[in-house]
């Protein structure tokens, strides 16, 4: 195996890739001690069993990436990743690209009834009849130089990628389901994916109140947290974790003194920049007037299931996920069951491929212009 480290390099093996139906993808990163992935190793691929297989190290000195942009720009030559999101935030975080057109051999898997989110290592054993060593999965992969079990752990993410995704996209190919996976791989696609907003970050937080002026102090101590963490690119739970940030929003500190007796906040958290952040945000929160104050989604709460519909959306459900050989879970959640049982629409089991698997049938059921019947083991579906 070859380990690129000059944009020279890297050009020759892009142009190579031009001329190719595809090229396999995969990247090493680090984020433990980061908001942003740091981008630490890139493996590549050319179709084959001989085709060549590099090493990108974009950690070597002058290297620019600018080469591997234009191949995920050229729609000529299929970008094939497995369980691509985190790769692609790193793409799209450091070069505003994203590589097109791609297919994920996750997705793919999953609509071709591979079960919900499957790993590599089980298409590999599955697909590829290869066994495979995760014994590197967690190492640093900063450090340089790199071992060689690094190195070879590195480069079968995509030499075997290689017989999966032709499997794969032959088989969705014989079951007319691209349209399944194109609908899939355009929310990997959407910039509004990897973009996260300040002023939307409380919502992630988990409260047991929905106090207009509690909420208030949430949104504005989560809006300082993920804008500082993002400008010093810093995990969040390096600034204040979330128990801490209800704590101070219950607490309402308005001096250093009143956060010293917090228990849960780091200590350095308590002075300096963070500390006033915190003091800041807390009085803006305080300040804001009742009309912009943040509003809870209470739509599911109000929501009124009627169990027994609910119950029959189930068994249909699973009869629908036998019978297309995709994972219930990708089709519906229990809550979406819920949630159509008592009269939402506005989600996805009800629209897009799932509509034709499962949802069509769902509306039909809630209706009532089918019912379900058994026989034996298999569950069917009458027009009433």
């Amino acid at each position: 195996m070859h380990t690129i480290t000059t944009t020279e390099e890297l050009a020759r093996f892009c142009a190579a890739a031009k001329a190719q139906p595809y090229v396999t993808v995969d990247t090493e990163f680090l984020r433990e001690r980061t908001y942003w992935s740091k981008l630490c190793l890139i493996q590549m691929a050319l179709p084959g069993k001989d085709g060549e297989a590099v090493l990108i190290d974009p950690l070597a000195e002058g290297l620019s990436q600018e080469p591997l942009y234009d191949l995920f720009r050229h729609e000529g030559t299929v970008k094939v990743f497995h369980a691509a999101r985190q790769d692609l935030e790193i793409f799209f975080v450091e070069g505003k690209v994203f590589p097109t057109p791609l297919f994920d051999t996750q997705v793919a898997a999953m609509v071709c009834g591979f079960g919900e989110q499957v790993g590599y290592e089980t298409l590999v054993k599955k697909i590829a009849k290869e066994p495979l060593d995760k014994s590197s999965r967690f190492t640093d992969w900063s450090r340089r130089p790199l071992s060689d079990a690094q190195l070879t752990y590195a480069v079968a993410d995509v030499t075997h990628l290689r017989v999966i995704y032709e499997f794969l996209a032959r088989e969705i190919e014989k079951s007319g389901r691209q349209k399944w996976v194109a609908e899939e791989l355009a929310v990997l696609l959407d910039p509004a994916t990897y973009t996260v907003d300040p002023a939307e970050a409380w919502q992630r937080v988990k409260t047991r109140t929905n106090s207009g002026k509690f909420l208030a102090v949430v949104q504005e101590l989560a809006r300082f947290r993920e804008a500082y963490a993002q400008g010093h690119n810093i995990p969040r739970s390096r600034i204040y974790k979330d128990d801490a940030l209800v704590e101070l929003a219950s607490t309402k500190p308005l001096n250093y003194d009143d956060l010293g007796r917090s228990r849960l906040l780091l200590r350095e958290a308590r002075r300096g920049e963070i500390a006033d952040g915190i003091l800041a945000a807390v009085k803006a929160g305080l300040a804001m007037k009742p009309e912009d104050m943040p509003k809870p989604d209470l739509s599911r709460e109000q929501l009124q299931v009627n169990p027994a519909l609910a119950d029959l959306l189930r068994v249909l459900l699973k009869a629908k996920s036998e019978g297309s050989g995709v994972a219930a879970k990708l089709i519906a959640s229990a809550a979406d069951l819920d949630a159509i049982a008592a009269g939402e629409r506005d989600m996805p089991a009800l629209h897009g491929w799932r509509a034709e698997v499962f949802g069509e049938d769902a509306l039909r059921l809630c209706k009532g212009e089918i019912a379900l019947t058994a026989k034996g083991s298999d569950v069917r579906v009458i027009k009433i």
